[in-house]
């Protein structure tokens, strides 16, 4: 599953700013919950799966990019949400740079592979500077969709 394909125009938040890592996946938990992307009864859920995952290891990433990720009992398709801070979140990243671009997914847990092979796949895209400059430089949300698709586009070409 492509990247676009699960950030819809309504699940980017530009000027994302939070104080730590905890409060960044929260923010962006709720947020799917407010633009109807997860049912509020599945906020808890979502929110433990991710704490756990990112108590077994952070994940910051190098570049300035986190991608925290879980498999969650219950959901029946996977959603995500981008957070993009130009002065950065400390998220215990493995280069110790704080994250700017925050990309959440939570999958369903009958969806392993589908797991892995979106996973990976958000982690090459983002290992491009090109895309991250163009990520941080979105006006709007139509915009953060747009480079996500472009660079999709060249790369699954």
């Amino acid at each position: 599953m492509k990247l676009a394909e699960l950030i819809l125009e309504d699940g980017a938040v530009l000027e994302f700013v939070s104080r730590d890592k905890w409060e960044a996946i929260r923010k962006l938990v709720d947020h799917l919950v407010e633009r109807k992307r997860l049912l509020p009864d599945q906020q808890k859920t979502v929110l433990d799966a991710l704490v756990r995952r990112e108590n077994i290891a952070s994940t910051g990433m190098d570049h300035g990019v986190a991608l925290p990720h879980a498999q969650v009992e219950g959901l029946e398709h996977a959603v995500a949400a981008i957070g993009l801070s130009p002065k950065g979140i400390p998220f215990q990243s493995s280069d110790g740079q704080p994250a700017r671009i925050i990309v959440l997914l939570a999958i369903p847990k009958k969806s392993v592979q589908q797991h892995i092979r979106t996973l990976a796949g958000i982690a090459r895209l983002l290992n491009y500077e090109e895309m991250r400059t163009a990520l941080l430089a979105a006006k709007s949300e139509r915009e953060v969709v747009a480079v996500i698709r472009d660079e999709e586009a060249k790369e699954f070409s």
